[in-house]
Formats: structure tokens, C-alpha cells, sequence
């Protein structure tokens, strides 16, 4: 607890502000210059850069005026003010914002600033799986909340009990897919089953993939001749028309075998435009896989739903801890972790990964 003799914390600078604001100024004085509008390729690259520079340059306002409130505290402690609660409060949302960004500075690939598309599927154990995947959509779900990010779910298979058979959602923000990289795997939950009269113990999984949400400016080849479209009736969420028309669209890639359904629109051309978005996601990531010259397919780095292939452990009984299996990262608040807290685990794991990369 911070203490009126405490030092406010120091630092001189957050980001190499005049650089940016130098290169910030560079850009935009281009974008004065009739003949920059001419060319459309080149402009849509320099604008993200516009954007990436403006956010920085925000977050680095934001953290000197955050450092400025807490030296004023600080101030007034030093004057004999009670102002500990205040000094805790804001040094924690100081050391969030900072773990965020050092977050952000691990992510280096070509694709980690994109949005991200995530599909869970519950694994063997019927109805305490698919209980456990409607858990973890949950968790997703407050975790896009806690970041501000958009949540959107794109096709959801309910349980025939309880929880999900299968779900696809969108997270839209700056790093979505490189931020949740880390969750590829299956996640393994044990716990007293609520679904048992008996109170046993239960052990359930779930897999969880992400793969980037690409654009029209990158060039997928999908020929029409490879695709088989399935149109069935809506079974989830959606008003009073979902039930009523065969609106839902399955898409299926014949060359790999690759699947992409949307059901949640209430239009059947609606469903096929995100079903497409998604299909070509997941090929982009079939590729990109190619290109890092790893053979195995899609289902085989998921890996088999079952024991000796998670890649985190949440356990509720008989102690309460969550355990990241490939970074050894864990945390004694599971009820946090289940709220969306997952941001220490994503740092551990992008941390691990920045160090094997140093090591090759």
C-alpha cells in the first residue's frame, strides 16, 4: 500500500514521441499531394501506417497524462492526504495499460494485427463437453469486452442439453489474431459436474483454433468448382424468421476438406458472404502453414480432443488453479481467468515464444 513517504513513479518516456510525430507528419504531407490518390495500392499501404503511428501517439498521450494524475496523488500524500485507495486504483490500471503494450511489442508477424476468427468444438463427454465450450465462449467473449474489442459470433450449433455442439466467432481489433494465437489448442476443465445427480468429479475438453480474418486485398484462389454449398434451416438465435426458411449455409472446400458455416443472419445470402469470409480465413491459414513448411493439416495441430494434447488445464476441484501447459504460466484465480482475465497468459506465451525464437 503506497504510503505518503512512497516516491511517485518516474519515467521519461513511453514511445520515441518526435520520431513518430516526425514520421506522422511525413506521411501526411504525402497524403496533400494530389498524385497520392492516384494510386490506390500504394495509398492503402501507407494508410494503416497513418493509423498504427496516431494510435501510438495516443497511447503514449494517454500513459504521461496517467503518470501525471499519479505524481499529483503522490503529491498530495506527501501533504498528508488520505489518498492510498486512489494511488492503488491507478497504479493497476497503469500496469494493465503497460502489460497491454508490451504485449503488443512481442507481435511482429505479418498477420498479427489483423481480426481474428475463432471456432471452438466441444470434445468427447457429451453434454459436460459442450457445457465447458459454451464456458470458454464466454470467456472469449468478456475477454473482447475487457480489451473494447467487437465480438461478434458468426454461427453457434446449440447443445442438445446444454451448452455448444460447435461455435464460429469474429473479434475485431487492433492484434486480435496475434493476441489469440495463443488459445490454438485444447483446454481441459475439471470440475464437479453440475450435471451429475451424484457430485463425481468430471474432466471435459474442448479445441479452440484462430486464424486471421483476411481481406480482399489478399488474393485467395478459390474456384467455384471446388466448392460444395449446403443450405439447411437456421437452428439458433436469430428472430422470428431464422426457424422458418432454409437460411443457413455450410460451405465445403473439396481440395482440403476445410468447412465454414454461418447460420446467424437472417438472410441466406447474408450467411453465404460470412460463411465465404470465413472459408477463405481458414485456406489463407492453410497457406500460411505451407509457407512456414509444416506438413501437418489443420485437424492435426488442433490435435486429438482428449488427455496428453491440452494446452491449458482450469481446474475447480478439488483446488482452484489454471495452468498454461506449454509456458508452465499459472494462476490461483480461476473465477478470474473464466472472466476474461486472460492477458497474463497471452504474455507468458508470447514471451516463450520470442525466447525459442531467439534460441533457433
Amino acid at each position: 500500500m503506497p504510503t505518503s513517504s512512497s516516491a511517485p513513479p518516474t519515467c521519461e518516456v513511453f514511445f520515441d514521441a518526435p520520431r513518430l510525430r516526425s514520421e506522422l507528419a511525413a506521411i501526411e504531407r504525402q497524403m496533400v499531394d494530389p498524385q497520392f490518390w492516384q494510386n490506390p495500392d500504394a495509398s492503402q499501404k501507407i494508410l494503416p501506417s497513418r493509423r498504427r503511428l496516431e494510435e501510438t501517439l495516443e497511447t503514449d498521450r494517454r500513459l504521461e497524462q496517467r503518470l501525471a494524475d499519479l505524481g499529483a496523488y503522490f503529491e498530495l500524500a506527501r501533504e498528508g492526504e488520505n489518498v492510498a485507495d486512489e494511488i492503488t486504483r491507478e497504479l493497476k490500471i497503469l500496469r494493465e495499460d503497460v502489460d497491454r503494450i508490451e504485449a503488443a511489442s512481442l507481435l511482429a508477424g505479418e498477420n498479427d494485427r489483423l481480426n481474428a476468427i475463432v471456432t471452438i468444438h466441444p470434445g468427447a463427454g457429451g453434454t459436460e463437453s459442450q457445457d465447458w465450450a459454451e464456458m470458454l465462449l464466454r470467456m472469449y467473449r468478456r475477454w473482447a469486452e475487457r480489451r473494447g474489442f467487437k465480438f461478434s459470433v458468426m454461427d453457434y450449433l446449440a447443445g442438445e442439453e446444454a451448452g455448444l455442439k460447435s461455435a464460429t466467432f469474429s473479434v475485431t481489433g487492433e492484434y486480435a489474431y496475434g493476441l489469440l494465437v495463443s488459445e490454438i489448442g485444447v483446454h481441459r476443465l475439471v470440475r464437479i459436474s453440475p450435471f451429475d445427480s451424484a457430485k463425481r468429479r468430471h474432466t471435459s475438453f474442448a479445441s479452440v483454433f484462430v486464424s486471421p480474418e483476411i481481406d480482399e486485398s489478399i488474393e485467395i484462389d478459390v474456384k467455384p468448382e471446388d466448392l460444395r454449398v449446403e443450405t439447411y434451416r437456421s437452428t439458433g438465435a436469430g428472430g422470428q424468421h431464422v426457424n422458418t426458411t432454409d437460411s443457413a449455409v455450410r460451405i465445403i472446400h473439396l481440395p482440403t476438406g476445410t468447412i465454414a458455416t454461418c447460420q446467424n443472419e437472417r438472410s441466406q445470402h447474408r450467411n453465404r458472404e460470412m460463411a465465404m469470409k470465413i472459408l477463405r480465413s481458414k485456406l489463407y491459414e492453410l497457406e500460411l502453414e505451407k509457407r512456414r513448411e509444416e506438413s501437418r493439416k489443420l485437424e492435426e495441430m488442433k490435435g486429438e480432443i482428449a488427455f496428453g494434447n491440452q494446452a491449458r488445464s482450469y481446474v475447480l476441484h478439488p483446488y482452484r488453479m489454471v495452468k498454461d501447459h506449454r509456458t508452465k504460466f499459472e494462476m490461483g484465480d480461476a473465477d478470474r481467468v473464466l472472466d476474461g482475465d486472460l492477458d497474463p497468459f497471452i504474455k507468458a506465451y508470447l514471451l516463450s515464444h520470442r525466447t525459442a525464437a531467439a534460441g533457433t
